[in-house]
Order: structure tokens, then sequence, then C-alpha cells
């Protein structure tokens, strides 16, 4: 574990290779899984607020589920998450081509909105946890990223800079920095 201020850092963020590839996965992380993506609060009230300007860009049956259900809800654990349909996909989830995109994300790219789309989504496969006090920062290594795992080896990508953007939206280019000055301590110590 690395420590950077009040958070901790699991080592995989800084020794695993990862580098996402649509093409392959098509994008199965916003359609798999027991639960929508992991919300903030103000990202849900965010949500709430530019829910207009991204309906537009859903489906009819994500429309239907968000219009009965609201665009966030509290999953068996309690935490904040968005909406399913059926039970299933992200309901913000839009098909193009048979990839699953995020329709928050093109509104924003369309300049519709200014939020990007849930931190959770932008920085996975980084999860956060959040204690009383500290963030632990983990690497979740789900079975349908494998292509992104094989395709981040041949490339040589850490999985913390492949999240570069994400991560200075999230904590500032300041913690970045730290990350690149810890990566590079962590190489002088296996090279000792």
């Amino acid at each position: 574990m690395v420590q950077i201020d009040d958070k901790i850092i699991s080592l995989d963020i800084f020794e695993k290779k990862f580098c996402c590839n649509l093409g392959k996965c098509k994008g199965a992380c916003c359609i798999h899984g027991d639960a929508g993506a992991p919300l903030e609060q103000h990202e849900a009230e965010t949500l709430e607020k530019i829910l207009p300007e991204v309906m537009p860009y859903l489906s009819e049956k994500s429309k239907q589920a968000i219009t009965e259900k609201g665009p966030h809800y509290l999953d068996r654990d309690g935490d904040l998450v968005t909406q399913l349909v059926k039970g299933a996909e992200c309901a913000f989830v839009v098909m193009e081509d048979g990839i699953a995109f995020c329709g928050i994300e093109r509104a924003w790219m369309d300049k519709k909105v200014d939020f990007r789309k849930p931190i959770s989504c932008f920085l996975y496969p980084i999860r956060v946890k959040k204690y009383p006090d500290f963030e632990a920062l983990n690497y979740d290594q789900w079975e349908i990223c494998r292509d992104a795992r094989k395709d981040g080896v041949e490339k040589g990508i850490e999985v913390f800079r492949f999240l570069k953007d994400p991560i200075i939206t999230k904590y500032g280019e300041a913690f970045y920095n730290e990350m690149e000055e810890a990566y590079k301590l962590l190489q002088q110590r296996d090279e000792e």
C-alpha cells in the first residue's frame, strides 16, 4: 500500500497494467453487474438537474425506467447508484454499433451538460471506498476486463497512468504527480 494524504492506494494500481479496449469488451461494465454505478450525493443531485438534457440520448426503455423509478436508487447495501433497466444494464447506457457508451457522457461531449459521468465510472477499474479517516483506492479485476489487462501489458500502461484524467478530475493534479513520484520510488525499490 501507498499513502498519499488521506488516501491509501493499493500497490496493484501502480504495478498492474490496464488499457480499456471497447472494441473487445463492448462496454460490458455498463451492462453487467448487480447494481448501478456508485454515485456520490452531489452526483445524484447533479443527475436530477441535468436529466432533461440527458434524456434525449437514452433509449425508450431507459427513459421509462428513469421516469418510473428515478435516475438513482439505494442498492441492497444502502449505497446510492444509478438506475437500472429491468435489474440489468445501467439506465444511462447508449448502444452504438453494439458498444455500450454513457448517455451522460454523450450529452457532455455535445456540450449539453458540464457533468461528464459518475466518477466511479470514469475511475474504473479503480474503486474507492470511504472510511471515517481515509479513502481506500483498490484495483478491481473483473473478468470482463481481461482484454484490457492484456492490452495494458502489451502497451506497458499502468492502471494509474491509464486513469490519469479521472484521477486528476477526482483528486487534482498535485495528487496525480505524487502518484508518479510514488511509482518512481517503487521502481527504485524493486531495482535494489
